[in-house]
């Protein structure tokens, strides 16, 4: 249906202020959602995101496929998690249906938006906004969105709901400091001025879009209806973010990280912010963490001291190559190694007589099965914590890949989130059972 004509067209430079305002408010740090913490005798259930857009060796990684269930054999990279096999599921055979595009699909890693690499493509919410957008309410920081080495507008784990970029936090640092440092009185003041700018931002806007009501058609009625909708939400954020500038922020017994200079120091930069995890589950400061390890965008790194001699996208395209391929080995091996310190760290701090990662779910993968090739089937994941049931290999068909978003209505139901489907997903997660 056409809209109804009016004689006064409206200024389309006036709507765009108007747009450009809401969409760019969201992704302000102090327009985040912040409410009391929510009060429960329940432990919270949180949920950390990691993918490694350049994945790992499939030989490497992956049991073999006649090798499932609870009595695996671990592959060469598992065995750095020895000591953590019962705390974690490894899955073989998965993907995200119909995303593909090779290196694009990295943002789509968590929100399984189809055909990343087609003209026109507009990327939908990532689970990490989807929880958020329920739980965000109860912590300071509804979700944290972090990077290493990311290519900052490029790519991102976190998306909107309406397909906007939420950007990566690449400083250890910077995450500690909104976590746990507490500004000056004229500082905090200063902060809550900024939001009763924003506020005041958004009651003009409202009143804007209001007026233009009278004038429009019912398509573009229904549109402004959703806005508003946006608008409403908005204040509410800005009103609850007010509130926790009055709170003191919570105190821990370490220091500041300091941050890496050089991009080369890629798998420190891996540790930090892995420690920064820890601490956000640990203080209660978020329940929904997103981490992008933007290995393509990184250089030639240094793993345990030793420096590889090409970049990290490079030594993916390895072409069988002997010494590209043991580069690239040692490489993963580190990561598993980085994976095993998060589990035990996590593991080493008690909530309500359980360890932080019972009480948190860790996705651990990437977007291409073979960086080599660029394929996005056959995708390397682990999962961890959050109170199933592992220490199992869940196998499937590696011709005919299941579903991964699956394990993402699992996720979003063990956070107390009703939701039977995300995205693509088919059902909860087949073979993946809650503990007792």
């Amino acid at each position: 249906m056409s809209n109804v004509c009016t004689k006064n067209a409206l200024s389309r430079r006036h709507i765009l202020r108007g747009a450009g305002v809401a969409l760019a408010l969201p992704l302000l740090d102090a327009m985040m959602p912040a409410f009391a913490h929510a009060s429960s005798n329940t432990p919270p259930r949180r949920f950390f995101g990691i993918c490694n857009n350049l994945g790992h060796l499939p030989d490497k990684f992956f049991p073999a496929q006649d090798s499932a269930g609870k009595g695996y054999t671990p592959s060469t990279y598992l065995e750095h998690l020895s000591a953590h096999r019962d705390d974690f599921t490894v899955f073989s055979g998965v993907m995200h249906p119909d995303v593909d595009a090779g290196h694009p699909a990295d943002n789509c890693f968590l929100t399984a938006a189809p055909h990343p690499g087609n003209g026109g493509f507009r990327n939908t919410i990532s689970l990490d906004q989807f929880a958020a957008e329920r739980l965000g309410n109860q912590t300071r920081f509804p979700s944290l969105t972090l990077g290493v080495n990311v290519s900052q507008g490029q790519r991102s784990l976190s998306w909107t709901r309406g397909g906007v970029l939420i950007p990566s936090e690449g400083k250890a640092s910077v995450v500690f400091q909104r976590m746990f440092i507490t500004g000056t009185k004229e500082e905090v003041q200063a902060q809550t001025r900024r939001l009763a700018l924003g506020q005041s931002i958004m009651d003009t806007v409202a009143d804007q879009t209001r007026s233009l009501e009278k004038n429009i058609g019912p398509t573009d009625r229904a549109r402004l209806d959703q806005y508003m909708t946006g608008v409403r939400d908005l204040e509410q954020r800005l009103a609850s973010a007010s509130e926790w500038e009055q709170k003191p922020k919570p105190v821990v017994n370490e220091a500041p990280p300091l941050d890496p200079t050089d991009p080369k120091e890629y798998m420190e930069k891996v540790r930090l912010m892995y420690d920064m995890a820890r601490l956000a589950f640990e203080s209660d400061s978020t329940r929904c963490i997103a981490l992008l390890l933007d290995s393509v965008n990184s250089p030639a790194i240094t793993v345990a001291g030793e420096p590889t001699d090409d970049g990290y996208h490079n030594l993916s395209h390895h072409g069988k190559n002997a010494k590209k391929l043991a580069q690239l080995e040692s490489i993963d091996r580190e990561h598993m190694k980085l994976l095993a310190k998060l589990f035990g760290d996590l593991k080493s701090r008690r909530e309500d007589g359980e360890t932080l990662l019972d009480r948190t779910m860790i996705l651990y993968g990437s977007n291409l099965g073979n960086a080599d090739t660029h394929v996005t089937d056959n995708l390397p994941v682990l999962f961890a914590g959050g109170g199933f049931r592992h220490g199992q290999h869940l196998a499937f068909d590696r011709e005919r890949n299941y579903p991964l978003p699956n394990l993402f209505v699992s996720i979003l139901q063990r956070l107390g989130i009703e939701q039977d489907s995300f995205a693509t997903s088919t059902g909860t997660m087949r073979g993946l059972e809650v503990g007792a």
